[in-house]
């Protein structure tokens, strides 16, 4: 009997290794969009072996209570990735984000509770990992959700603030480290008897509401970021998780959630030219614009419209045109109509080129998707350092939605709250033609001073009726 149980945990130790190895190819091929699609479905198997192998052959006596959940969470999961639209992507990231760090701290409230009814000593590391795991994990689902209700725009999108914000956070946070350490005394040799359940139920409330309260002041640019540090807590509260389930298959890939989540977190910062603190306690987008010629006003004044006729004769005879996808691209679902006034321009001779910010969108990689379903050629589509040396030699730059990462009062204007954010150097392109629906600001609610710019027109309507009428235009030129 016992060498079939060793038998046993040694496939299911074998199996977790070669979801390691998958989840470890998969983020290597994810790094390139010419094959993430197949970095994806390698990551995907990955996660199957470890659930047939922690599922099936380890809890075979009792298969239907985890075949039911299993079949559960592959309709939503398949239905849910099928019926959003890729406008809502980012919503999904963070929800679905959200829903590993409630499971983490699920898991570990569960065992901590079971501990607590045997009345059983437990080594400090253990009782360490626990509460860990359901602080991170907490914090990280909470924050998910807010974020989430941001993007859906089922609450505002900009930073909420009040006074003695960081004191409270403060406060928040030591009282959920401090019920963290009441806990982990009781459950170890030796401690002082006290009310375990409800100290870590106060710890939990704390962790919760500090997620809330965390997520709260971050608006604008700064959400894929956010987003991003998100993922990588509960990459960290699923590693905890591991240890407190001795699996070593969430320890490997909480680790690589959480070290791959904070690397990006770092270096979209770093894009920005801002520091990680700055980002979580800036509040980007609070300070209303700033006034003067730079921020003009967002009746749009001193705008030119531009008509449809107008800009395809623009395009049709340029040279080079740099597209500057946004979120309005995204709304207006015109990826794919972009690609075809693309090709319309490259039938023409002209040599066309996409600008890609590292925070363009509202998630990390946003733009990169849109562009990758459209089967818009990856050459084509270029960093931000790598574009901005173009726009001076660039005749048309089709700006669509993209209103924040285009603003050039982050170069010019000190006392705006953008100022020194790396940016798209549009203003430097020849002509320049801005896409949009109205003058309203963008998500950080800035006005954008490119607009009154003598080079720049708008061609005001809906994103995809615009392009595909200029696609056209262009055709019958």
């Amino acid at each position: 009997m016992t060498s079939d149980v060793s038998a046993t945990q040694t496939w299911i130790d074998a199996a977790y290794l070669l979801t390691g190895v998958c989840f470890i190819l998969g983020l290597h091929y994810l790094s390139s969009p010419r094959t993430a699609r197949f970095g994806n479905r390698v990551a995907a198997v990955g996660m199957l072996i470890a659930l047939v192998a922690t599922g099936v052959v380890l809890y075979w006596g009792t298969w239907w209570i985890v075949i039911a959940p299993l079949v559960v969470g592959a309709i939503v999961g398949v239905y849910s990735a099928r019926a959003v639209k890729m406008t809502a992507m980012p919503q999904m990231v963070a929800l679905f984000n959200g829903a590993g760090g409630g499971a983490a701290a699920l898991v570990s409230t569960a065992e901590i509770l079971q501990l607590i009814s045997s009345g059983g000593p437990l080594p400090i590391d253990q009782a360490l990992t626990i509460m860990l795991s359901s602080i991170i994990g907490s914090i990280s689902f909470a924050g998910s959700i807010i974020a989430f209700l941001k993007l859906q725009e089922w609450m505002t999108g900009r930073p909420i603030t009040y006074p003695g914000q960081q004191f409270v956070n403060a406060i928040i946070l030591l009282v959920a480290l401090a019920a963290a350490v009441l806990v982990i005394g009781n459950l170890t040799p030796g401690a002082v008897p006290l009310d375990t359940t409800t100290t870590y139920f106060i710890g939990l409330a704390a962790a919760l509401l500090l997620g809330v309260l965390f997520v709260l002041p971050i608006g604008g640019a700064d959400m894929p970021v956010i987003i991003s540090l998100l993922n990588s807590f509960t990459g960290l509260a699923a590693a905890m998780t591991g240890f407190v389930l001795s699996n070593n298959v969430l320890i490997i890939s909480g680790a690589l959630v959480g070290a791959s989540g904070t690397l990006l977190t770092i270096l979209m910062s770093r894009a920005m030219n801002r520091s990680i603190t700055n980002v979580l306690f800036g509040a980007f987008g609070a300070v209303k614009a700033v006034g003067g010629a730079a921020a003009p006003d967002s009746s749009g004044g001193n705008v030119r419209a531009a008509s449809v006729d107008d800009v395809a004769t623009m395009l049709a005879y340029a040279n080079q045109v740099v597209v500057v996808p946004g979120y309005g691209m995204a709304v207006a679902q015109a990826q794919h109509s972009v690609r075809d006034l693309a090709d319309s321009l490259e039938k023409r001779g002209v040599e066309v080129k996409y600008a890609i910010h590292p925070v363009a969108g509202r998630m990390p990689g946003h733009m990169n998707v849109l562009l990758a379903e459209a089967n818009v050629p990856y050459p084509q589509l270029f960093d931000m350092d790598d574009i901005n040396p173009e726009f001076p030699r660039t005749d048309v730059a089709l700006v669509i939605g993209a209103n924040d990462v285009t603003n050039p009062a982050a170069r010019n204007v000190p006392a705006s709250p953008i100022f020194g954010m790396p940016i798209l150097d549009v203003d430097k392109a020849h002509n320049v033609v801005v896409l949009k629906r109205s003058m309203n600001p963008g998500f950080a609610g800035i006005d954008n001073p490119l607009y009154e710019e003598p080079n720049t027109v708008m061609l005001f309507g809906d994103a995809k009726k615009s392009v595909d009428a200029l696609n056209s235009a262009v055709k019958t030129l």
